[in-house]
């Protein structure tokens, strides 16, 4: 598959919903029914990201029992990270970062990638490998809107997924930027609710983020 057309299906599944939410989750049981209240509340995209040990198996419970949504295998930091998230039926991997051996095994393989960034030479990285589409972290300690729209200048091509420091109060300053396709955070979900059950209440944070854009 070309990098063009890897690109056209993660700008498919990012255009399902303005927010992303960034999961952290230490228990994979738990899973699931954050996956149905966020799916409920309108969030059908999600990122499960690897810092935890219950990082991969929690995806492997969405993915078989929540088909409706998209899981994103995120914190994606090796090549061994990228082939594993292939192979377990994610439909995307998204990294913090990037290395020329992550892009190169991205490029390689099926599954559509996001590399992370947040300086110029990293984008030159990426853009001559084929990747436009990329996350721009950490979006608010990195420099803000001011930082990407002085990325976004020299790489008119490139569209960018914000992470990082992004919550209720700013994200709809985010959405508005045109070069912003959609935006990741944790305020949706975070652990605390997660470790708590409070499914009705991440349910109604999603219903709230559907409304930014």
């Amino acid at each position: 598959m070309s990098s063009s057309d890897k690109r056209a299906r993660l700008e498919a599944v990012f255009a399902l919903a303005p927010v992303i939410p960034v999961i952290t989750i230490d228990d994979a049981s738990q899973a699931v029914p954050l996956a149905r209240a966020l799916v409920s509340g309108g969030l059908r995209v999600i990122e499960i990201t690897l810092r935890t040990q219950a990082g991969f198996d929690a995806a492997r419970a969405i993915i078989s029992d929540v088909p409706e949504a998209k899981v994103g295998i995120g914190t994606v930091l090796t090549p061994a990270d990228y082939e594993h998230a292939a192979k377990l039926g994610a439909a995307f991997a998204i990294s913090p970062g990037m290395s020329i051996d992550l892009l190169e095994a991205a490029n390689a393989g099926e599954l559509p990638f996001a590399p992370g960034i947040q300086t110029p030479s990293d984008l030159i990285a990426c853009v001559t490998r084929g990747y436009e589409l990329v996350k721009f972290f950490p979006a608010v300690p990195a420099g803000g809107l001011a930082a990407l729209d002085a990325l976004a200048g020299p790489f008119p091509n490139v569209r960018f997924c914000p992470t990082g420091g992004i919550n209720a109060g700013n994200a709809a300053q985010w959405l508005a930027h045109k070069k912003v396709v959609a935006i990741g955070g944790s305020w949706v979900a975070p652990a605390a609710d997660i470790k708590a059950g409070a499914w009705a209440v991440i349910e109604q944070r999603a219903r709230e983020a559907t409304r930014l854009r």
